[in-house]
């Protein structure tokens, strides 16, 4: 007889002796989630869950009336002029296109009054591509993105009001997708131009929200299922839980058994969790605030350009900021943050009516501006004076728009982070800085994710790359296991931030993102579930990690740059742009400092500092920076863009530098046609550069008029009588250069070109000699020591090699292309151009494929500059039309000298590299950035590499190379293609680096001297006399600290041309060789009123300084200023009405406190 079974209430409460069950079977986990794919969408759609997240939907022409406006293909209306525009009735359906064509959509919207008793009403708009929705009163409210990826956006939620009555929208939409229109597969691939899109959906929809929050509540655990560990019990019950709501189901009874699985999700998420709403975040009060480690915050990446244009990227920015504008009222701890002050400048412009909205929510405190720059640049190409105007425009713009400074620096993907960066960054105001992109390294993985990053000179910005390695993150559980599990610097902090939302192409979080109100559910009721704190921006993330970490003294440092073991192509895709970017450097800098002294000393008093005119051409070249730009790896339309910038800045500048000098220099001319058709007048430069130089400068002569004085002043001429080269000497630094006579020395040791027979040729000065044979570069003699720099067997010149990247094309030069035997480029022809005295030449030429390659190999018979024991420069001059597809062109030269490291100029300084592979670090670098120069040295002998434009080096074991042109076909499938021009030299030198004038020598190879003609009257000597050569901004008893830049201030007045509140001059200066300094400024011909340093954005810092006279009875002012290595220095002055003289009695002059 078996023992009787008690119950109570009908519950069998002891356990039974005898079953007749089968039981429940062990779950098969992969089985399962097999399963859970089948449960939305595909091939069981009207069975499954998806087919109750509808509950009805319309198109009727009662509910729905559409029309169409579609102006010219590449025209851009405003909103104004689309109202204006001749719509026609269109239909779901219909194509529209081409690429990048933009099409206006005028729709009138009648919910039918039966749907009254739904709890939301929605117009679902899918074109296939970017759109965006206007109110009729031209106010973007929310952007759509059409298409069937996890990227579609296409839903539009009507308020009561618009439920009422007929309801008007306009939408514009743009006929590509958030990646432009790529053809093939790969999106990186160059653009279809010819993409249309098709109409497919335009309907009223009422969603049946309880079936979307179980699809919401069942993604989430299923992504607990894959991703927690396998046999964690939270993995196990989020498996069962998602397994039983799929059992549940019943496509016949939706209502009822959607309630059972929302029911179901709560015993993971927690009892009555949902009517909790925003208050999930504050739920278990400060100890859940203290655990929860991981800091959401929304965010929306937008590349200035990429594979789209600029003006693709003004559209983006307002459908991206309008619907995170929209989403903040429907969930309010949600917070966003976007960076580029040339996208607010964008939005301002041309939505102004969005503007004033996202400046409300700046106020709230729920939209942040962050990264206080101009655009998201590129740090490796710009120089250290763009960099710095990346911070000044960036930051003078957020102060000037929102009350405040950017205090985070922020840069998720660019290519490389130089080692100034944390100088430039302390100096334009900001204390943090963000990043990711090092987590795409290749062969290292860096070791950190908060730290403390130390540049150059020693400052330190406090830095954290998020261990989610992404700012593209989707908000799912994966990646906030990643978050809490992959910081590496737990022994200090577990603190990090999590950037979701959409980006690079624009858009941010999605309302499914914001549903991370689940996650923060799950975790207050699952204390393993690690727990996101939302409602926050960046500044006080960085805030909380400065302060939890006394000051960042707990975390680790790292020194110097944050090399990217990836995107090394991109030091020199797309030459011509990077020319053009070097040469607006150059130029900017040129036209600053001659408009400067005209307002100082000018003869024009009528004249007024262009600041107008130079803003624009900032703006535009610091736009062209953009990480995707300047590197060369965007589309070609974006070339066609930045080519018309260049073209622009140039042309600004030529005006703008021409007038600075009509003031300084009146009745002269830029023109020396003038000095061809007279035999009298003057010739004289300019040296902006504040370099002391002696040049050699060829000018065009007219063969047929052998008196003139342009004829007169030179000290060659060409066989042809069309080339002549005159010697200029600018020995003072700065202001005049003169043109000189030939001087005996350089008779006495001239320069020849010789043809030696047999192929063989050489190039020879009083220091070097260069030989040529067999089409290749087989000697550089240092005539005076007596040394051979190129080691035996070896030869230098041009090499091509292979190009093929695993993937990113433009933006990849793989290690593997050293691998792969180089092809040693020969010149075919070569033949004596020049014999000198003053400057010789060869004319060499190269036929490769179906490119050609012609150079000008020439050698002066004068140093480099004025250091006693200067080398001659080995200049190329060299003209390439380049028609290979993925090959590799590089200069190289093999040298006999033995250096462990190289030095590369960097922003307002050097680096120094391996030359060796002993480690994974080193091999790494087998290409890298550098600015005018890279140099090997040892012990009392180095050789340079100068360079006009050009950036990508390597110094591998004794060889030298410079990397001239690439040829990748995506996204651009013409880059490199055509014409160019550049110039690069080999500079030997006597003594190491920082016994050389090797950056002096590179600045001036980048800055040609201005000439101009006087024509001779009474006054031309005593105008000379009276001018700039007799003002000056000079440095002196420090070699190694260089004045950059010279400029007026950012505030000052330039409506009118008065003393009277004073002139401000900003002078900045850096150390050049990494070691202390102690250099006076001398200030010649000015009343110096006051002299204070400052930052980047011409902030006081410290007091002011104490200057001195030069002398009794001097007119010049002297400044003292200290440096440690590589520091920059802003020096801002303020100056006076001129003085007739100095008290006579002190040569001390105070500078007031100001």
């Amino acid at each position: 007889m078996y023992p009787s079974t008690t119950t109570q209430g009908g519950v069998n409460k002891d356990y039974p002796q005898i079953t007749f069950e089968a039981g429940q079977a062990k779950s098969i986990k992969s089985l399962t989630l097999n399963r859970f794919s089948n449960f939305l969408g595909g091939h069981y759609a009207s069975h499954n869950l998806s087919s109750a997240l509808v509950t009805t939907r319309t198109d009727a022409s009662s509910a729905v009336k559409l029309e169409v406006w579609s102006p010219k293909a590449g025209e851009k209306p405003s909103f104004e002029e689309a109202k204006r525009g001749k719509y026609r009735a269109t239909k779901k359906g219909e194509r529209f296109g081409p690429s990048w064509s933009n099409h206006w959509f005028k729709i009138t919207l009648n919910v039918p009054k039966e749907w009254t008793k739904y709890e939301r009403v929605q117009f679902e708009f899918d074109p296939g591509c970017e759109g965006l929705i206007y109110t009729p009163e031209g106010l973007p409210i929310h952007a759509i993105v059409g298409g069937t990826d996890n990227l579609r956006r296409v839903e539009y939620v009507l308020s009561q009001k618009a439920r009422g009555g007929p309801h008007h929208i306009y939408i514009e939409t743009s006929c590509n997708g958030m990646f432009g229109v790529p053809q093939g597969g790969a999106e990186i691939e160059p653009p279809d131009p010819n993409r249309y899109y098709t109409l497919d959906s335009a309907d009223l929809v009422v969603p049946y929200l309880p079936a979307w929050h179980l699809m919401w509540s069942f993604n989430l655990l299923v992504q607990i299922a894959q991703n927690d560990s396998a046999s964690s019990p939270l993995s196990e019950r989020a498996l069962r839980a998602a397994n039983d709501i799929i059992n549940v189901f019943e496509a016949d009874d939706p209502e009822r058994t959607i309630a059972l699985g929302n029911k179901i999700a709560e015993g993971l998420l927690g009892e009555g969790w949902q009517e909790e709403g925003e208050k999930v975040w504050e739920k278990g009060g400060e100890k859940s605030k203290a655990e929860a480690k991981l800091w959401g915050l929304g965010h929306c990446h937008i590349d200035s350009a990429w594979l789209w244009p600029f003006s693709v990227t003004q559209q983006k920015v307002a459908r991206s900021w309008s619907t995170q504008v929209d989403l903040m009222s429907r969930y309010p701890e949600h917070r966003f943050s976007a960076t580029s002050a040339q996208q607010y400048k964008w939005l301002e412009t041309l939505y102004p009516l969005l503007f004033d909205k996202v400046k409300g929510k700046i106020e709230d405190g729920q939209f942040g501006y962050i990264g206080a720059t101009w655009v998201e640049m590129d740090t490796n190409l710009p120089s250290g004076e763009s960099l710095c105007r990346q911070f000044l425009y960036g930051q003078r713009y957020f102060k000037e728009k929102f009350g405040k400074i950017c205090d985070t620096f922020v840069l998720p993907d660019t290519f490389g982070y130089s080692s100034q960066l944390p100088q430039i960054a302390r100096l334009g105001g900001s204390k943090h800085f963000f990043t990711q992109k090092l987590s795409w390294n290749t062969i290292n993985n860096f070791p950190h994710t908060s730290f403390n990053w130390v540049g150059l000179d020693g400052s330190q910005i406090l830095t954290h790359m998020t261990p989610v390695d992404t700012y593209n993150a989707q908000a799912d559980f994966g990646e906030v296991k990643k978050g809490a599990n992959g910081n590496k610097n737990l022994e200090a902090t577990g603190d990090a931030l999590y950037l979701f939302g959409n980006g690079d192409g624009g858009g941010g979080p999605t309302p499914p993102m914001l549903e991370l109100r689940r996650l923060r559910a799950l975790g207050n009721n699952n204390r393993d579930v690690p727990l996101v704190r939302m409602g926050n921006q960046m500044d006080d993330f960085f805030e909380h990690l400065r302060t939890s970490t006394d000051n960042g003294t707990k975390l680790p440092n790292w020194r110097g740059e944050l090399y990217f073991e990836v995107s090394r192509g991109t030091y020199t895709s797309h030459g011509s742009i990077k020319k053009g970017n070097r040469k607006s450097e150059i130029l900017l800098r040129d036209v600053e400092y001659a408009a400067t002294l005209a307002t100082l000393v000018g003869k024009d008093k009528a004249y007024v500092y262009p600041k107008e005119q130079l803003d624009e051409c900032w703006e535009n070249l610091l736009l062209c920076q953009f990480h995707d730009v300047l590197p060369g790896s965007a589309l070609e339309m974006v070339y066609d863009d930045a080519e018309k910038y260049y073209a622009a800045i140039f042309k600004s500048c030529s005006t703008m530098l021409e007038a600075a000098f009509q003031a300084l220099f009146p009745n002269s001319s830029s023109s020396l046609l003038d000095a061809s058709s007279s035999s009298s007048g003057k010739i004289f430069g300019v040296n902006t550069s504040r370099v002391a130089r002696r040049e050699v400068i060829e000018v065009d002569l007219d063969a047929k008029k052998k008196d003139s004085a342009l004829r007169a002043s030179v000290a060659q001429v060409s066989k042809d009588g069309k080339k002549g080269w005159l010697i200029v000497d600018a020995k003072a630094g700065e202001g005049v250069a003169e043109v000189k006579g030939v001087f005996a020395e350089t008779f006495e040791k001239g320069v020849t070109a010789k043809d030696l027979g047999g192929g063989e040729f050489s190039l020879k000065s009083n220091s070097i000699e260069l030989k040529v044979a067999d089409g290749r570069i087989t000697s550089i003699f240092d005539v005076e020591l007596g040394r051979e720099l190129v080691p035996e067997g070896t030869t230098g010149g041009f090499v091509i090699y292979q190009d093929i990247p695993n993937y990113w094309d433009a933006w990849d030069v793989e290690i593997h292309h050293l691998q792969h035997s180089p092809k040693h480029l020969k010149f075919t022809s070569v033949s004596v151009k020049e014999n000198g005295p003053l400057r010789a030449s060869l004319s060499v030429k190269i036929q490769v494929g179906q490119s050609h390659i012609e150079a000008t190999v020439s050698l002066d018979a004068i140093g480099a500059s004025l250091k006693k024991d200067a080398r001659s420069l080995i200049r190329f001059e060299t003209e390439v039309d380049w028609r290979e597809r993925h090959k590799f062109l590089k200069f190289e030269l093999p040298l006999d000298v033995q250096a462990v490291d190289a030095t590369y100029e960097t922003q307002f300084g050097t680096v120094s590299r391996p030359t060796h592979r002993n480690t994974s670090w080193d091999v790494a670098k087998f290409e890298v950035c550098a600015h005018k120069f890279a140099d090997v040295s040892e012990f009392g002998y180095g050789v340079a590499l100068v360079n006009d434009s050009k950036y990508g080096h390597a110094v591998e074991g004794q060889t030298m190379r410079l990397s001239l042109l690439r040829s990748p076909t995506s996204p651009d499938a013409t880059t490199d293609q055509g014409h160019h021009t550049f110039a690069f030299a080999i500079y030997p030198h006597v003594g190491s680096f920082l016994e050389s004038d090797v950056p002096q020598v590179a600045y001036a190879f980048n800055s040609p001297i201005h000439l101009r003609y006087l024509k001779e009257s009474s006054s031309s000597s005593k105008l000379l006399a009276s001018s700039i050569v007799n003002t000056s901004f000079t440095v002196e008893g420090a070699r190694n600290v260089i004045a950059e830049t010279i400029k007026r201030g950012e505030d000052d007045d330039f409506t009118v041309d008065s003393f009277k509140n004073g002139k401000n001059v900003i002078v900045r200066l850096y150390e050049a060789f990494g070691g202390h300094a102690k250099a006076t400024i001398r200030v010649a011909g000015l009343n110096v009123v006051s002299a204070t340093l400052t930052d980047v954005l011409e902030r006081p810092v410290g007091s002011a300084l104490l200057a001195r006279a030069a002398g009794l009875g001097s007119d010049d002012t002297l400044i003292d200023l200290n440096f440690r290595g590589f520091e920059i220095k802003t020096l801002k002055l303020t100056i006076g009405e001129k003085f007739s003289s100095r008290d006579k009695d002190s040569e001390w002059v105070r500078i007031e406190r100001r």
